[in-house]
């Protein structure tokens, strides 16, 4: 996985210290799984040590405290959580040097991170979900929609989870449907597939012309309306958007479904660390017990969830 832009490797000779910098790059890259975190990344990264004209080895506590403290392009000065989210980049970084024994000490140590603002808590009720769920067409292309809708919102993965989830990654116990994923970080996990959820994708498949136990491991549950290789994840994204609107709900990314997922399982009665747990959200220090709870056992909550939800 690579960043995008690399302005130090796109010309020229790069510097080993562009080298240290694209080789962290590659490896949160790696390990987050995220592209998109990569490029944000490299964003805060080679702007800093460009404009401050310093190695990093060179680079003291007040250049930081300035930098992360300093009004960007958009003219504003930072909230707490863009200069957290600047201390913690850099931080990174350095921890990165340090392990490559190309730097000693990290500069971020020595600046104050802001205090936490506890944020709103976001994610759909149960009647926005309805709303969401009233608009999607009860078409070819609808139905497959709804299939994915009702996945991310039961489940509580993340986009890319989904959308890049295969016939071979849905296995039949008895009644029980279960999928295994690949989550942030590379992290594996095998969890129950809601009924519902299982149902709508079946449904979306037989309009494809597929059914589950004759499809190839490779074959993308997304078909329908879409190529072979199932539909993307930003086609899916534009769509998202137009139910969005015809629901008459505030324009939002597709993560607010996994916040929708946390949230009905918390009014559903489960606890804050079974919820942390359900999305791989903790600390494996602290959830290692309810990760190996979860693994390939069912799913007690999703009924209470469906109900709410109107299934």
């Amino acid at each position: 996985m690579t960043a995008q832009p690399l302005p130090a490797l796109t010309s020229g000779d790069p510097s080993a210290w562009d080298q240290a910098l694209y080789g962290f790059l590659v490896e949160k890259g790696n390990r987050s799984g995220s592209k998109r975190t990569v490029e944000s990344y490299s964003r805060m990264l080679w702007p800093f040590f460009a404009d401050l004209g310093k190695t990093p080895d060179r680079v003291k506590p007040a250049d930081v405290l300035a930098w992360v403290h300093g009004i960007g392009k958009s003219g504003r000065t930072p909230s707490s959580t863009t200069i957290g989210a600047r201390i913690a980049c850099l931080s990174s970084y350095y921890r990165f040097l340090i392990r490559m024994s190309l730097v000693v000490g990290n500069p971020c140590d020595a600046v104050e991170r802001p205090r936490a603002i506890q944020s709103v808590a976001r994610g759909y009720g149960p009647d926005e979900v309805r709303r969401l769920l009233t608009v999607v067409p009860d078409t070819v292309a609808g139905r497959r929609d709804r299939a994915i809708l009702l996945t991310l919102v039961l489940t509580g993965r993340r986009r890319t989870e989904v959308i890049s989830l295969k016939a071979g990654d849905l296995s039949l116990e008895g009644e029980t449907c279960f999928y295994s994923y690949r989550g942030k970080g590379g992290k594996r996990g095998r969890r129950e597939l809601p009924q519902p959820a299982y149902e709508a994708i079946c449904a979306s498949l037989v309009d494809a012309g597929k059914e589950l136990g004759s499809m190839a491991p490779d074959e993308s549950l997304w078909q329908a309306a879409a190529r072979p290789e199932g539909v993307t994840s930003g086609t899916f994204y534009s769509r998202f958007r137009a139910y969005l609107r015809l629901a008459g709900l505030a324009p939002t990314g597709i993560h607010v479904l996994r916040h929708t997922a946390a949230k009905l399982r918390r009014d559903a009665g489960q606890s804050i660390e079974d919820v942390s747990a359900f999305l791989d959200h903790s600390s494996l220090a602290v959830t290692t017990v309810y990760l190996r709870r979860l693994e390939s056992q069912a799913d007690t909550t999703w009924e209470q969830v469906a109900e709410a939800i109107g299934l």
